[in-house]
């Protein structure tokens, strides 16, 4: 049995919620760069004490942010698929999941706008690689060993279509509202020829 907070710990983890909230929301309407810790604090109704008590600055409080919309959007990824017996069809599922996640506003704006700008880009490509590039690579080895995608150079297969993916994540989250279905189908359609295209 965990064991129980006191009201002081269970306060503490309910304000880090509303600072994550608050910020995820303010992140996403103005950008990195127009967002202030103190903004942060006004509108989750803290100090601004109380926003360093939990994370030391504008980036941490950030980094936090794309952890949480990373972990949600991989985790949904992996749920579509799971229980699919066909290989092929749960990676075409957990794709559809995935370009439906980057079509989001706010999925979208951070992590694939206002995340490099922020992180850099070598922290933001470690970002996509921690969250994303073992679960690119558990599909391709499903499909290689389904006979959807030949054996030969597993790795570079697996960097081929993690860097599809990104590119589908930076078009989309560029891309107008009204456009969106529409790129969002046809990224769907050339991954999937990919895939086809590649069988042995």
């Amino acid at each position: 049995m965990p064991p129980v907070k006191s009201r002081r710990e269970m306060y503490s983890d309910a304000t880090r919620a509303a600072l994550l909230e608050q910020a995820t929301a303010l992140f996403a309407e103005r950008g990195y760069t127009g967002t202030s810790l103190a903004d942060v604090a006004t509108a989750t109704q803290v100090t601004r004490g109380a926003v360093y008590h939990h994370f030391a600055s504008k980036l941490a409080l950030f980094e936090a942010v794309i952890d949480a919309q990373e972990s949600r959007a991989m985790e949904d990824v992996g749920a579509a698929a799971a229980g699919i017996d066909d290989p092929l069809e749960a990676a075409m599922t957990a794709l559809g999941v995935f370009l439906d996640h980057c079509c989001e506003p706010v999925y979208g704006r951070l992590c694939w706008q206002e995340a490099p700008t922020a992180l850099g880009f070598a922290r933001w490509h470690d970002y996509e690689q921690d969250y994303a590039l073992a679960l690119v690579k558990g599909f391709v080895e499903l499909l290689m060993r389904a006979g959807h995608l030949p054996h030969t150079a597993p790795e570079s297969t697996t960097r081929y279509f993690f860097w599809m993916l990104g590119g589908a994540g930076l078009a989309l989250s560029g891309t107008a509202p009204e456009d969106k279905q529409r790129v969002r189908d046809e990224w769907f359609d050339l991954i999937r020829k990919s895939i086809s295209g590649m069988r042995p």
